[in-house]
């Protein structure tokens, strides 16, 4: 990266089964304490829920316990959907928390509303971003779906691309079944990080990657065969 460069770390967190806590979430916590700013306004974007509100509530309760200020909704789903009003909110806030829901609906629901590019350079003009479950595999790089008779087969789609890796979240119940699956469609030597229940991955704008929590497991394509690394 170049001097002056304002890209700012991506915070990739799972959530899922086992990451609740009775009380402040230190790996959120850290997240939103990297803005620089005490309490910061969060703009939500909510397109993997449908902007459910109940969801949005729930997720503004917990953001705000981590240390949030204000969290308000951009809303880009559904009937009440408004790009302007949207583009407003992300300009505003501090912080963008991508959250989770459906990979595939949230990147139809971006891509409908041509928000890709907009969030795009958001994050070049140097605002943070984190993503949660879904949120988090929408702000990599790529994700796969399944269709034909039963789900029988599996393409991949790209996502919005901002942390140039490929991942999956609290998918260690059934050994990252789904991460395998991308990585057989992904090119030879392709890396994938599985961010296990209650952790966390930062990735860097040079391109470090950091474990939030608890270890990030790795896998790797290799000989046509997905191979575990070492843990990072």
């Amino acid at each position: 990266m170049g001097e002056g460069c304002k890209l700012r770390p991506i915070y990739l967190l799972a959530g899922g089964p086992g990451s609740r806590r009775m009380g402040r979430d230190p790996v959120l916590a850290r997240a939103l304490a990297s803005s620089g700013v005490a309490r910061p306004s969060v703009a939500y974007v909510g397109a993997a829920s449908g902007d459910n509100r109940a969801f949005l509530a729930m997720m503004a309760q917990y953001l705000r316990l981590c240390g949030a200020g204000e969290v308000t909704l951009a809303p880009l789903a559904g009937r009440r959907a408004r790009l302007d009003r949207a583009l407003d909110v992300l300009a505003g806030a501090d912080v963008v928390f991508v959250s989770g829901g459906d990979v595939e609906e949230g990147m139809s629901v971006l891509e409908a509303q041509q928000a890709v590019p907009h969030l795009r350079a958001l994050y070049e003009a140097g605002k943070p971003f984190i993503g949660v479950s879904a949120g988090s595999i929408m702000l990599a790089e790529r994700w796969v779906r399944w269709g034909g008779a039963e789900g029988a087969t599996a393409e991949i789609f790209p996502c919005m691309g901002l942390a140039p890796i490929l991942c999956d979240t609290h998918g260690e119940g059934e050994d990252w079944e789904e991460l395998r699956a991308l990585l057989e469609l992904a090119p030879e030597g392709a890396v994938g990080y599985g961010i296990p229940s209650g952790g966390g991955l930062t990735v860097h704008p040079d391109g470090a990657l950091e474990a939030l929590g608890v270890p990030v497991q790795r896998f790797v394509r290799r000989d046509s065969r997905i191979v575990r690394l070492p843990d990072l």
